[in-house]
């Protein structure tokens, strides 16, 4: 059974119960539909869809970039060492499930790399009006090497997430013993994850 966590949270990724030649780091959401009254269904304009960006920033030991394009992203969705990657740029949140996911090669990742941190942005939210307080059912999950789920951290509704356009949600990090999963859930005002790149530059 996969363990639940609450921001701030983490849990370690036990290689004897799990398969952790690779892990999947899937994320999804839905758009939460506003109530507009009899009215405002009529006649009001279709919600535009949200484009959520899963993206991974690859970071050494001292929790900084080792290089400028250690970023997995939309628009570059392979780390060069081929151990992480993007399956796909999910724009809308339809379907049931993981809206996007990360594939992360655990025995394929350069030692260099100590830590993994996962970052979901709102594409042009500030410009669209849209945030994180409009969006239900928000998760990132990590699930084993065989499809075994092993962590999960559920973000939904939360009022503080208002007027914020991109979460810093979690990450993985290489101890002595292994790797461990921790929920972070910080909430960021602006939509650009470059922007949060700044705070992991030596």
């Amino acid at each position: 059974m996969a363990v639940s966590l609450s921001k701030g949270q983490g849990v370690s990724l036990s290689k004897a119960a799990n398969d952790l030649s690779q892990i999947t780091i899937g994320l999804g959401w839905d758009v939460s539909e506003p109530k507009r009254g009899l009215f405002g269904t009529l006649f009001g304009a279709k919600q535009e869809d949200y484009d959520l960006d899963a993206i991974a920033f690859l970071l050494g030991a001292d929790g900084t970039f080792t290089a400028p394009d250690d970023v997995v992203f939309y628009n570059e969705m392979r780390h060069a060492s081929g151990a992480v990657w993007l399956t796909g740029d999910n724009r809308t949140g339809d379907g049931d499930g993981d809206d996007e996911q990360i594939i992360v090669n655990l025995d394929r990742l350069p030692q260099k790399y100590a830590r993994i941190v996962f970052v979901v942005s709102i594409y042009q939210g500030r410009q669209k009006n849209q945030d994180f307080g409009k969006v239900a059912n928000a998760f990132i999950r990590a699930v084993d090497g065989k499809g075994k789920e092993m962590a999960r951290f559920d973000i939904s509704g939360e009022a503080a997430l208002a007027r914020h356009c991109s979460l810093t949600f979690a990450e993985v990090v290489r101890g002595g013993d292994g790797w461990k999963f921790n929920a972070i859930g910080t909430p960021h005002a602006t939509d650009r994850f470059v922007d949060l790149m700044q705070a992991y530059v030596a």
